[in-house]
């Protein structure tokens, strides 16, 4: 399965990287660009839609996959791969994964259209809020189940409408949204393998090639923007994938292991950590918190003197160091041992917080 599932991320990686070089020069001779002004700090008008190629480097290779495996027979099992469960369980799951990329459809559709004429940040708000609770109630995919059907319900909405709203507000820099997707998507990958849930672990492997390919041309600096239908798209495929996996080992008691469920908060810790504080300042200073400013972490570190590119680079490092005891957690067998992780995450963000004191204009 190890070998499908690297088959299924070089292949996004490929369809992401030719869709982005074939929109590029398509988008700057539709006139489809960003141009410089405001608080955007490119100096030269930059093709989008990079977004597109975000999520057609997801839905094609699964699309394909999923078609071979309803219309082709599975290979005879051997004593390490039961082929033939596989194949029965991929078939269960296509509802959702059509499902998925149903949501993901809206989200890059919306996302298109606010990048040619803004939408506002109430109808964004809205549909979301829409798409994710028709995603939750028609697949049944919540978490916290011990907490009753609409106490999960709610926080399931909440949860995967924070992380796309984090996504989004992180593409404020080159590279940066694309760039934390990989790097969480890495965290969730190597997780979801160690615990073998490998349904979860393909459409993460599709997720992460996708946004690697996408980076190629979007790394700072970048020459195409994935614009709202990128980062919409990214933010929603991370929420409503990480819901997937019990982050258990098999076997295991949620009671022996509770803590694991903590997992894609540690490894989102950086995103989510900055999304809050961005809409306290904006809410502090009379703004609407949906309404971009300047006052993210990536804009404080070069108020302090560093390089966009090395910005960038200090953001992947501190979501990969969060990730990387995220990892760890499902493995942990004790309280103690996971409540000294839980504080690693803190004096991480501690770290975040301290770098963060830098006046803004």
């Amino acid at each position: 399965m190890l070998h499908a599932i690297l088959g299924l991320l070089a292949a996004s990686f490929a369809v992401a990287w030719i869709v982005t070089w074939l929109v590029r020069p398509l988008a700057v001779k539709v006139g489809f660009v960003d141009r410089p002004g405001g608080r955007k700090a490119h100096a030269q008008p930059t093709p989008l839609g990079g977004g597109v190629a975000i999520f057609l480097g997801v839905a094609l290779p699964m699309l394909a996959a999923l078609l071979y495996v309803h219309v082709a027979s599975p290979p005879a099992d051997t004593a390490q791969i039961p082929w033939r469960a596989y194949w029965d369980g991929i078939k269960l799951q296509t509802p959702l994964a059509l499902a998925l990329l149903g949501g993901a459809v809206v989200m890059n559709v919306m996302g298109l259209v606010d990048d040619i004429r803004p939408l506002g940040p109430v109808l964004k708000l809205i549909v979301q809020l829409g798409v994710n609770t028709a995603f939750v109630m028609g697949t049944d995919t919540r978490v916290l189940t011990l907490l009753g059907t609409w106490p999960s319900i709610i926080l399931s909405v909440l949860w995967i409408t924070t992380v796309t709203n984090a996504f989004n507000f992180l593409d404020n820099m080159d590279g940066l949204s694309a760039g934390i997707a990989a790097v969480s998507s890495t965290a969730f990958l190597i997780a979801t393998l160690y615990i073998s849930q490998w349904f979860v672990a393909a459409e993460l492997a599709l997720v992460l090639g996708a946004c690697v390919g996408f980076l190629c041309f979007n790394f700072p600096p970048a020459s195409i923007f994935m614009g709202d239908s990128g980062s919409l798209t990214l933010g929603f495929l991370l929420g409503t994938i990480t819901m997937r996996a019990t982050y258990l080992p098999p076997g295991a008691q949620f009671a022996n292991g509770w803590w694991s469920v903590f997992a894609p908060v540690i490894v989102l810790a950086l995103p989510l950590y900055d999304l809050i504080v961005v809409s306290f300042l904006r809410i502090l200073h009379g703004k609407s918190p949906l309404v971009g400013d300047t006052n993210h972490f990536s804009h404080r570190l070069v108020a302090r003197g560093m390089s966009r590119r090395t910005a960038v680079l200090c953001l992947y490092l501190i979501t990969a160091a969060t990730g990387a005891a995220a990892i760890i957690l499902p493995a942990l067998n004790t309280t103690f041992l996971a409540m000294i992780l839980f504080g690693q995450t803190l004096l991480i963000l501690g770290v975040v917080a301290l770098l963060e004191q830098h006046p803004m204009k």
